[in-house]
């Protein structure tokens, strides 16, 4: 899936498109989908993923399938990490 960063609305100085990337491709990401279905067949959604350098961020994107495109990125919160934990603990 090509990754689209392309006139993002967010700061990509505190974090890079590498680092967005990681935490997309992380196989035990936590992903969530949102409540309301979209007319235009794009689905959104809002993600937990940790990158290779074990930093863990929070994520909206939607995609289409072919393309991802980020909405939102930002740190992940104390909370959304312990999840993140929880959850990663019950794969292993």
């Amino acid at each position: 899936m090509e990754l689209d960063l392309i006139d993002v609305h967010f700061d990509l100085k505190s974090m890079t498109p590498r680092e967005i990337e990681e935490a997309m491709e992380d196989p035990f990401a936590i992903r969530f989908l949102p409540d309301n279905d979209r007319p235009d067949s794009e689905t959104r959604f809002y993600a937990l993923g940790r990158t290779v350098g074990d930093r863990h961020l929070f994520l909206c994107f939607w995609t289409d399938g072919k393309t991802a495109r980020v909405v939102a990125a930002r740190e992940a919160s104390e909370g959304e990490q312990r999840f993140y934990e929880r959850k990663y603990a019950e794969f292993k």
